[in-house]
């Protein structure tokens, strides 16, 4: 059975990646910012289920902890929204003006 050659065409040596290194920051960044939100939420609890303390609705676990891990998604939305810099967008040159 004959082998397929393999050919090197100038659009497979140009690859480029819709992130570049800074976006790879930003989305490691919100998901630390994510989890620490989470671990501010964690406890309150008591250790007997009989018993109800207060502590579960400590301003930290109520308002600091959401705001912290909706502030990691926004951050991680941004990172994938944000175009990487010397990315050429070829499509717009294609469009036909009106």
């Amino acid at each position: 059975m004959a082998q397929k050659e393999l050919r090197r065409t100038p659009e497979t040596d140009d690859v480029q990646f819709s992130f570049g290194r800074e976006n790879y920051k930003f989305l490691l960044i919100g998901i630390g910012i994510v989890i620490l939100g989470f671990i501010l939420m964690i406890g309150g609890g008591s250790e007997d289920p009989n018993v109800f303390t207060e502590e579960i609705f400590s301003p930290r676990r109520i308002t600091v902890a959401p705001i912290v891990a909706l502030i990691g998604y926004g951050v991680i939305f941004y990172a994938i929204l944000k175009r990487k810099s010397g990315f050429r967008d070829t499509d717009k040159e294609q469009l036909p003006r009106i």
